[in-house]
């Protein structure tokens, strides 16, 4: 196994960018920068033995700079997903966020995790070879109270996993919610829309949302909806489907309910039966959002000259449940000074 650091360019502000290229003992390779913390590229065998990059992205950090980049592979930060009206409140105060999606917060605001560039280490272990991510988000950015200090260790094993292992501080009570938003394409280089990808979320109820995307505040069963992919099922079965949630969600993107946080359970699993790719996701997070790259549009291009069109990728983020801050009755997401937030998302890949 192995770990090369080489250089990726210089952002707008003149900062260095570096690039972490991980290789196993089986030829897998995982490419990760720390600007954003993005998984650049991930290179997997096909059921013959062919390599190829199973995620979206660029070839060179200008792409990354890009505006209006739909965050691909990036950590989000401080709080994937979104939170209603970009205000909640904690421990009887109120904070106001940067709202960037229509009156909401995204993945962070207006310049979340995905944009900020890491302090980086080269990390080896029994488990594999990793590198090491560290941002001091400063009391106040993008609204959030208190300084948060935040590990991300990515760690490619001889087990063909991408493990990524998450840990913050504060020295405020704040709120936090961290995931990476790599969008898979199985089919290798990104060949076709990934409709033919077949899908297993292990879980029951999914959180459905209004026309913002905003939870509901409820739970609501996946049995007898196109939302229920307890067995596994081709994405583009019921992508279309005369229902409220899909016609909301432009698709899938919503988040399903996994149980308590902490526990490791196994959340999802994901074959591309042409190559044969076959994932599995496991994670502590009590939900996670799948996504379908229904706003992806067929202007950007992105690595080897591929245009990015409708549905090109699908995303499986390990997280807590949206809006949060704002839903009493789902997991807490506060942290509080002297407590550690913690979360770990293992993506194993094999071939069938």
């Amino acid at each position: 196994m192995k770990i090369e650091k080489v250089d990726f360019g210089t952002t707008k502000e003149g900062t260095p960018v570096d690039l972490y290229v991980l290789t196993n003992s089986h030829g897998v390779v995982a490419k990760i920068t720390n600007y954003g913390g993005i998984v650049t590229s991930l290179i997997l065998p096909d059921k013959n033995g062919k390599m190829e990059d199973v995620v979206l992205g660029f070839d060179s950090l200008s792409g990354y700079l890009q505006d209006d980049v739909p965050y691909f592979g990036a950590i989000i930060g401080r709080y994937g997903n979104r939170i209603a009206g970009g205000k909640f409140s904690l421990d009887g105060q109120e904070y106001t966020l940067a709202q960037n999606n229509g009156p909401n917060t995204l993945h962070g605001g207006l310049k979340g995790f995905d944009k900020r560039v890491w302090q980086a280490e080269e990390m080896r272990s029994e488990d594999g070879v990793g590198v090491k991510m560290h941002y001091l988000s400063p009391d106040g950015e993008e609204g959030y109270p208190g300084n948060l200090s935040v590990d991300v260790v990515y760690t490619l094993t001889d087990n063909n996993e991408l493990i990524i292992e998450y840990s913050a501080t504060t020295d405020k009570p704040t709120v936090v919610n961290l995931t990476n938003h790599s969008y898979f394409n199985f089919t290798g280089n990104t060949k076709r829309d990934i409709l033919d990808h077949k899908v297993m979320i292990k879980a029951d109820k999914f959180v459905p949302v209004d026309e913002d995307l905003i939870p509901t505040g409820q739970l609501q069963d996946v049995k007898g909806t196109p939302m229920d992919f307890t067995n596994a099922a081709r994405v583009g079965q019921s992508i279309n489907a005369d229902h409220e949630q899909i016609k909301l969600g432009r698709g899938y993107d919503h988040t399903w309910v996994l149980g308590e946080p902490g526990q490791m359970k196994l959340a999802a699993t994901v074959y591309e039966p042409a190559t044969g790719r076959y994932m599995e996701t496991h994670t502590t997070e009590p939900g996670v959002q799948f996504y379908t790259g229904n706003f992806l549009n067929g202007q950007m291009v992105g690595k080897g000259g591929v245009t990015y069109d409708y549905r090109y990728g699908l995303c499986l983020e390990t997280q807590h449940l949206p809006d949060s801050p704002n839903q009493p009755q789902f997991p807490s997401v506060a942290l509080r000074p002297g407590e550690t937030y913690s979360a770990k998302t293992v993506y194993k890949f094999a071939v069938k």
